[in-house]
């Protein structure tokens, strides 16, 4: 498959480019962000100086940025990738974004002969090989690209025009935030009815019941540990992504209610201070707007 670049070599793009390297690829990247560049450079990835540079080097990109305007920014800005991407370039946008963006840059893609898909993930970075992608674009573009998808992804499924792999995620990540902002209530009551959070954990995974999803594991293993600061997924990121999936339902006439209730406490949590660390942390939110500002923090 010759080479593939990668813009965002963060936790998400250092996986992909991983397993790519360990298939025999090269792979080509780019970061604004000197720490990622160092450690990327340090795990063989061949890191450029600007996004020009990048799109001269492969004609498939894989996108993993933060949100809608540094995507914006990244494909169709001053010196951005369509400023030097050859035609028939594919950019795979991997990012949770809003899909009103993405038809943006879908088209404006189009318009320089280049491709752009939607294939966000569906997943946590250490399932990566069982990760799901709903990809939104061209039927043919999502055929083309598939081989190289499912090095790293069991499901690759086109659920329709662009835009489409973004309306799957967000409608995702609001179920998230849901669960994440469940745990985090039920965490600080027990805290607050005098139950310690880590043995209401132990109990709770030990019974097998229908609520012990996998995110709750994880959540609920990371409070017991008090492990917030090396997050897999940030609160900062959580209260992005349920905004944005709260934005599409209003557009649709489709008003959420409990994730307005969800929006609310990720709104809070960041307004604390939690906004760097792990969703898990979040329950010592509750504490603070129910005591104000005093949290027990029991393990």
């Amino acid at each position: 498959m010759g080479n593939v670049g990668i813009v965002g070599t963060g936790v998400m793009g250092r996986a992909v480019a991983a397993v790519f390297l360990e298939k025999g690829l090269a792979v080509h990247g780019y970061d604004a962000f000197g720490p990622c560049v160092k450690v990327a450079r340090e795990n063989g990835i061949i890191m450029h100086g600007s996004l020009a540079a990048l799109a001269r080097a492969t004609d498939r990109i894989i996108l993993f940025l933060p949100g809608p305007a540094e995507i914006a920014a990244c494909v169709a800005g001053p010196g951005g990738l369509l400023a030097a991407a050859a035609p028939g370039t594919v950019i795979i946008d991997m990012c949770t974004s809003a899909p009103e963006t993405t038809r943006a840059m879908a088209d404006a893609a189009k318009a320089a002969g280049v491709r752009y898909l939607d294939a966000p993930v569906l997943g946590r970075p250490a399932t990566i090989g069982k990760w799901a992608l709903p990809v939104g674009g061209e039927a043919e573009d999502c055929a083309l690209v598939e081989p190289l998808l499912r090095l790293f992804a069991a499901h690759v499924v086109h659920m329709g025009p662009s835009g489409s792999g973004h309306k799957v995620k967000l409608l995702n990540q609001m179920m998230f935030g849901a669960i994440n902002a469940m745990t985090a209530e039920m965490m600080a009551v027990a805290d607050k009815v005098g139950i310690a959070p880590g043995r209401l954990y132990d109990i709770i995974t030990a019974s097998q019941a229908g609520t012990v999803s996998n995110l709750f594991k994880e959540l609920g293993r990371r409070v017991s540990e008090q492990r917030y600061d090396d997050p897999t997924f940030t609160v900062a990121l959580l209260a992005k992504d349920v905004r944005l999936g709260l934005e599409m339902a209003d557009q649709a006439g489709a008003p959420p209610l409990v994730g307005r209730t969800v929006d609310f406490l990720n709104r809070a949590s960041c307004a604390q201070g939690f906004g760097g660390e792990d969703t898990s942390v979040m329950w010592k939110s509750l504490g603070h707007i129910w005591q104000g500002g005093d949290a027990h923090g029991q393990g």
